[in-house]
C-alpha cells in the first residue's frame, strides 16, 4: 500500500466515524448551503443512506423512471437514483419550514414507508421471492406472474429503499434543526 493510499483510507476511516457538519451562520441560524455536504456525507457514510447508489436500487430507478416516462407522468426525470433523493430531501425541508410540518412530513414518510414494507414482504412471501440473494429485483420480479401486481411491487421496493433513506437524512436533521430528535409523540 503507498502512502497516499494509506493516508486517504485513514482520512476515510475518520470521516465515517464523525457526524456531518451542518453549518450555521454567526447568529446561529442554520446555513442551508451546507445541506448537500450533509447529504453527501450520508451517501457515502451511512448504509441506510448509500445503498441508494447500489447497482441494483439504481436498476430498479431507471424502471420506476422509465414506467413514469411510458406513463406520461407530469415528473421531473432524473439521471441517478442519488440524484432524486438529494432533491427530494432539499425539497422537503424548503416545503416543510417549520417543526410541525418537517415533523408531519417524517411521519407521512415512516406510513409510506410502513406500507410499502408490508407490500413487498406479502408478494415476495406469495411469489417466493429472494430480493436480498437476486442480482437484479427487476429480473427477480419476473417470477411474478401478473404485470400489475409485478409492477406494484416493484414500485413499492423503490419507494421502500427512498424513504428508509430520506428517513434516515430527515430524522439527523430535524434533530440539528430543532434540537431534539424526531419522536411520533412530539406533538
Amino acid at each position: 500500500m503507498t502512502r497516499n493510499t494509506a493516508e486517504t483510507d485513514s482520512l476515510a476511516e475518520n470521516l465515517a466515524g464523525a457526524e456531518p457538519k451542518l453549518l450555521r451562520d454567526q447568529y446561529g441560524a442554520v446555513d442551508y448551503d451546507s445541506l448537500p455536504e450533509v447529504i453527501q456525507w450520508f451517501l457515502d457514510y451511512d448504509q441506510r443512506v448509500g445503498v441508494i447508489k447500489h447497482a441494483k436500487v439504481e436498476e430498479l430507478f431507471q424502471w420506476k423512471q422509465e414506467q413514469s416516462r411510458l406513463a406520461r407522468e407530469d415528473v421531473f426525470h432524473f439521471n441517478r437514483a442519488e440524484d432524486r433523493l438529494a432533491i427530494g430531501i432539499l425539497q422537503s425541508v424548503a416545503h416543510n419550514p417549520t417543526e410541525r410540518e418537517l415533523h408531519a412530513w417524517i411521519a407521512q414518510l415512516l406510513n409510506a414507508l410502513d406500507r410499502a414494507s408490508k407490500a413487498t414482504e406479502d408478494i415476495s412471501a406469495a411469489n417466493d421471492l429472494d430480493i436480498s440473494a437476486a442480482s437484479s429485483v427487476v429480473g427477480e420480479s419476473q417470477k411474478i406472474p401478473a404485470a400489475t401486481t409485478r409492477a406494484d411491487f416493484l414500485f413499492n421496493c423503490w419507494l421502500e429503499t427512498l424513504c428508509t433513506a430520506e428517513i434516515r437524512v430527515l430524522g439527523w436533521l430535524y434533530r440539528e434543526f430543532y434540537a431534539r430528535p424526531f419522536h411520533p409523540e412530539n406533538f
